[in-house]
């Protein structure tokens, strides 16, 4: 291909695409005078539950949040193990042990890098009382397999959806599946409030429970004690957390919603040109093409670098595409390579080698609906110049 020569300004990696209806919203919301969880939280709220076609969802402040809440509803605790997947961010697990729970890895598809039902069933015990998939990229976890698992052995499916709001399984949108379901909208995911999260359910004690331990564990939220309907006292319910959105949060989100699938359009025809241009590269492998029946979100663009054929670490490409004006990112370093969970619970290089070879290899190129098609064209430039050097 033609070199075009170095990028003149560093393409920033996950930059969001912030329209005009959101830049409107916020300022509409700071002349309203309500700038906490109130109306706008609840249309959010109510278009989320639409969308994903859940009986309940509640937005907050992060999907840690949601999921942490999640395990709460679900009274696990101390004894019980969750089994997740290793290649995931630290959220994932830190929620495990923040209920006092034991986290239990199983290892990945190498090819699709989603949990490997096998690997779950595998790591069943008597101790464990839920099954955490990570829909990784935005591709959709064999909820099939999954769900055959947790209904032999009588376990909740908690879902991290972070990577994947747009995503389809078989026809059905992620969120409307498992017993709970946590998304994220945190600045770099395909829907954006800064930060933000939704938690959705299909079962109506517990969205009530959540969305009550959500903000104080008090019994009614400030838009309804101070609203126009008159001062209203509260009681607190249960020793809850400071989880919930805020307006100033939802205003981003309902029109980042109503923008979702156009947005979707964008980055599924950048992944097309990503995978044309980089088929038939001996270096690097690319996502694995989706089940039909499914719908990818297309959260993240990984490819896999062959280390041993390039003659460098996954790291010096990032560094050297850095040098080149690309930003990337790196989806995952396995957890149980992390220093506290390798500390505290004795996990070792070895124990999950598919999470360990794509954790070794895996780098994530600049995928938004915020990139122009040049943009995209600069990062595969960038990277054949790094990679025939």
């Amino acid at each position: 291909m033609k070199d075009k020569g170095r990028r003149p300004e560093f393409l920033i990696f996950g930059s969001p695409a912030i329209g005009e209806e959101e830049i409107a919203e916020v300022v509409a919301t700071l002349r309203s005078g309500w700038l906490g969880t109130g109306p706008r939280v609840q249309r959010f709220e109510a278009d989320f539950r639409a969308y994903v076609g859940c009986a309940h969802a509640v937005a907050l402040n992060s999907c840690t949040a949601g999921l942490h809440l999640a395990l709460e509803v679900l009274g696990i605790g101390l004894g019980d193990e969750v089994i997740t997947s290793p290649v995931t961010f630290s959220a994932t697990a830190n929620v495990i042990v923040h209920v006092g729970a034991t986290p239990v890895f199983a290892d990945v598809d190498p090819r699709t890098m989603n949990l490997d039902p096998e690997a779950v069933a595998r790591a069943v015990t008597s101790r464990t009382k839920a099954i955490l998939p990570v829909h990784l990229a935005g591709r959709p976890c064999d909820m099939d397999a999954l769900l055959e698992v947790a209904r032999r052995h009588g376990l909740a499916v908690v879902e991290d959806a972070a990577h994947a709001t747009e995503a389809r399984y078989r026809g059905r949108p992620i969120g409307s599946i498992g017993d709970l379901t946590a998304f994220s909208f945190y600045v770099t995911k395909n829907l954006v409030t800064g930060e933000g999260g939704m938690l959705t359910t299909q079962n109506a004690a517990w969205a009530e429970e959540i969305r009550i331990k959500a903000l104080h564990g008090i019994s009614r939220d400030a838009w309804k004690r101070y609203s126009a309907e008159g001062f209203q006292p509260y009681d607190t319910l249960l020793p809850g957390y400071k989880y919930n959105m805020t307006d100033l949060q939802a205003a981003l989100g309902i029109h980042q919603l109503a923008r979702l699938e156009t947005n979707l359009k964008v980055r599924e025809r950048h992944w097309r040109r990503y995978d044309e241009a980089f088929a038939d590269h001996p270096l690097l492998r690319t996502p694995a093409p989706v089940d039909t029946r499914d719908r990818h979100a297309r959260h993240l663009y990984t490819v896999l670098l062959d280390t041993e054929r390039a003659g460098m670490s996954r790291n010096e490409f990032i560094v050297r595409l850095k040098t080149e004006n690309i930003g990337t990112g790196i989806h995952f370093t396995p957890l149980h390579l992390h220093s506290y969970y390798a500390k505290t619970f004795g996990f070792t290089r070895g124990q999950f080698p598919a999470a360990e070879w794509i954790g070794d290899r895996t780098v994530s190129l600049p995928l938004s609906a915020k990139l122009t098609d040049e943009d995209v064209e600069d990062v595969i430039t960038a990277v054949f110049r790094v990679l025939e050097r």
